[in-house]
């Protein structure tokens, strides 16, 4: 069953990645830091006496955007937006690159709502070593019919916040945008917690801290599509199809862009061994093959695909 969940800003303030709302503004990681130092002035003050004097600047200029964009954080806090998340745990199997998704049925006395439509996610595997495919990490189709689970999501913050300023003031309205973008993230690290422990619940006893949870220090791995193990876009269609973007407002470009911008979508693995990986270049070999597992010729495929062809 396809669920969402809706949360505020306030609810997702401790889930935010700094790092990366700091990498959006081309500030190295190290001045991210910020984010952790007690509010005060004199912790501020020491934090900022701890880089070297050439860096001071830079430093300034971190902690004075941290500061605004806390403050960008409660005024969105207090127009009421929303940021939802809408997913969907599947049984699924692998078969060589593909995963198969079973879809339930709608239950009825002639079928007793047995596993229904069958529904295959192709993937791409690595070239080179070590040779890996999503699909390495999902028990294999079996004569033992035992099945395996695959989690499916998306994430949009509201659509208003993206547009806040937009025609007032340049570095509010790029404030606002850049903080859409974390909001958006940090609703899907909040509720891949929650799928974890509860909905799904193969980590039911899962104790992380904040700073674990962004370090990705929990079981199994959530690859986004657009993301180096998932660089083909065109999934998008295939997870619409399965759990339904339009559940919160998303919709989908001829390129399988989300709009609005400030989305997420990708899959949940529980393996304990799942991890993010690469694939990197590939063949015209590959290419045709994998186009033909998703039903479409290379040349449909292609433009999907142009950061990984030779």
């Amino acid at each position: 069953m396809t669920q969402t969940l809706t949360y505020s800003i306030n609810d997702l303030a401790g889930y935010i990645s700094w790092t990366y709302f700091f990498h959006a503004w081309n500030f190295p990681a190290r001045f991210a830091a910020i984010a952790n130092i007690h509010s005060c002035e004199s912790c501020r003050a020491v934090w900022l006496s701890d880089f070297p004097v050439a860096e001071r600047t830079k430093a300034a200029e971190a902690m004075q955007l941290h500061q605004e964009a806390l403050q960008m954080l409660a005024f969105l806090a207090s127009k009421s937006y929303k940021v939802r998340v809408c997913f969907q745990v599947f049984e699924c199997n692998a078969q060589d690159d593909d995963i198969i998704i079973y879809k339930p049925s709608t239950a009825t006395a002639e079928n007793n709502g047995a596993a229904g439509q069958m529904f295959r996610l192709s993937f791409l595997r690595q070239q080179t070593a070590p040779f890996l495919c999503l699909t390495d990490f999902i028990r294999p189709t079996n004569p033992e019919g035992i099945r395996d689970r695959i989690g499916i999501f998306v994430a949009a913050a509201d659509a208003d916040i993206e547009h806040s300023f937009e025609h007032e003031d340049n570095y509010r309205h790029l404030l606002c945008q850049t903080l859409a973008d974390r909001l958006a993230e940090a609703a899907t690290e909040r509720a891949h917690e929650a799928i974890r422990k509860s909905y799904w619940g193969y980590a039911a006893d899962e104790q992380l801290s904040r700073a674990d949870l962004l370090a990705g220090r929990f079981q199994g791995i959530r690859p986004a599509v657009g993301y180096p193990c998932l660089p083909d876009q065109s999934l998008n269609f295939d997870l619409d199809r399965l759990i339904g973007f339009s559940r919160i407002g998303v919709t989908l470009t001829e390129t399988g862009a989300m709009r609005p911008h400030a989305c997420v979508s990708g899959l949940m693995l529980a393996h304990p061994q799942a991890r993010y990986f690469t694939v990197g270049t590939i063949g015209d070999d590959q290419l045709a093959d994998y186009a033909k597992r998703k039903g479409r010729t290379s040349e449909e495929i292609r433009p999907f695909l142009l950061g990984n062809l030779k």
